[in-house]
């Protein structure tokens, strides 16, 4: 001991069985109290299967179709079609999908918004000239999610050589693809699909706004995470839901 130099190091001092019983105990007691904090705030949002509701979809709907039932009244007065006006809507979505591929992002933005609020005009017009059909649901249906790939086709185009963005895109289409399907699919069974951050308008608000003020990178990240996050609120409401 001496040759090593230990007979200057001080003799530890044993703890008492008592103490770590204590020590020990109060450590249990913490950890008791943040798990039952965390219960309390995290049970309540699975058992509701974690629905939160798109803001425009949800929220702003009604008021949104009280402003467009004139116009659709109008557009009926003059001959203009539910399926004319889903068809027109997806050309100027397509064309300005064409602008953002030759990197005119913000001008081909706004084309796209243009588009998508033509587009959204075909319910209104479909109710004023009573012509609300299942075939005609179908078709925006379709037209939506096209209109969607294109856009997301032209910014790719444009930012061709970028890896970080050119994934980016591809995961925001997946999503963007996988959220209308799971709500189509609960519905197929007969339960409700809706829930999550990114609806149809929240996409294309979010989309073609990154754009127009030039956040492209930060709007896809953005974009990625919300409609991921909608996927995965739609998909865990929906298995809960059946039995």
């Amino acid at each position: 001991q001496q040759g090593f130099g230990e007979c200057c190091l001080p003799t530890p001092t044993m703890a008492h069985q008592g103490d770590v019983a204590n020590f020990l105990g109060n450590h249990l007691t913490s950890l008791r109290k943040r798990r039952s904090i965390l219960t309390l705030v995290v049970t309540p949002v699975l058992s509701r299967g974690a629905t939160f509701p798109p803001v425009i979809d949800m929220r702003l709907r009604p008021r949104i179709t009280r402003f467009l039932e004139p116009i659709g009244k109008a557009l009926a007065a003059v001959g203009m079609t539910p399926t004319a006006m889903t068809v027109l809507g997806l050309v100027i979505v397509i064309a300005g999908s064409v602008v953002i591929a030759t990197e005119a992002l913000r001008v081909g933005a706004s084309i796209v918004l243009l588009g998508s609020l033509l587009d959204g005009l075909d319910g209104a017009v479909a109710r004023a000239s009573n012509r609300v059909t299942a075939k005609g649901a179908f078709l925006d249906s379709a037209f939506d999610r096209l209109g969607e790939i294109a856009a997301f086709a032209g910014l790719g185009v444009a930012m061709a050589g970028e890896s970080r963005a050119m994934l980016l895109i591809v995961l925001a289409v997946g999503g963007a693809l996988l959220v209308p399907y799971m709500r189509a699919r609960a519905e197929a069974e007969g339960h409700d699909g809706g829930g999550g951050l990114m609806g149809r308008a929240e996409r294309i608000i979010l989309f073609t706004l990154g754009l127009i003020l030039g956040f492209v990178e930060p709007m896809l990240w953005t974009f990625v995470v919300l409609v991921w996050l909608t996927v995965v609120v739609r998909f865990v409401k929906t298995y809960r839901s059946i039995e």
